[in-house]
């Protein structure tokens, strides 16, 4: 994750969620990227607003849900033997903000992340995995690769680059609907 956040500019037009499977163990997370991104990176709070350029990290032992314009934090049952896990937040924000997710899912060992990423893909958002062949630990993005039809499939290094383009086509596709909405174009949007 440092890798991929120290090159994310300080204005990317996104929010960016994560979890990281470190069960009840406290989670040193968002003061490693605080060293090194110039995204301010922090442990979700509970009914948080959520706001572009930041980072939120969901803490040691709590589900990071989606809600509307905010997050919500759960000591809910374990999802694929992890709490946290990637795939209650995958599927709350695909059903909340559709077509406007990103999801990324990187090294990790099992199936976290399949189920949410054909979610979001369902909803019709962006879904990208690191490369299996590039992944310290394949399990995670090669079943996501098996079951979903994901977007992009490819190594670390060209991570940043694919994600800032989406995160700013995704941006770029809200402000027309949004255009359109204001001259009375179509109101399902």
């Amino acid at each position: 994750m440092e890798r991929l956040f120290t090159q994310l500019p300080v204005d990317v037009p996104a929010a960016i969620l994560c979890v990281l499977h470190v069960g009840p163990y406290p989670s040193q997370l968002p003061d490693i990227l605080n060293r090194h991104s110039l995204l301010r990176a922090h442990h979700a709070k509970h009914g948080e607003l959520i706001r572009p350029s930041e980072i939120y990290i969901a803490p040691s032992d709590h589900h990071l849900v989606v809600r509307r314009s905010h997050v919500t934090l759960s000591r809910g049952p374990r999802v694929n033997w992890s709490r946290p896990a990637i795939d209650p937040l995958f599927a709350s924000a695909a059903k909340i903000y559709g077509s406007r997710v990103i999801g990324v899912l990187l090294t990790g060992r099992l199936n976290d992340g399949t189920a949410g990423l054909y979610e979001i893909k369902r909803h019709g958002g962006i879904t990208i995995i690191q490369d299996p062949n590039d992944a310290i630990c394949p399990g995670m993005p090669a079943s996501a690769l098996k079951h979903v039809a994901v977007d992009h499939s490819v190594p670390m290094a060209d991570m940043p680059r694919i994600l800032i383009r989406a995160c700013k086509d995704v941006a770029a596709r809200s402000q027309e609907v949004w255009r359109a909405i204001g001259k009375g174009g179509p109101s399902h949007a």
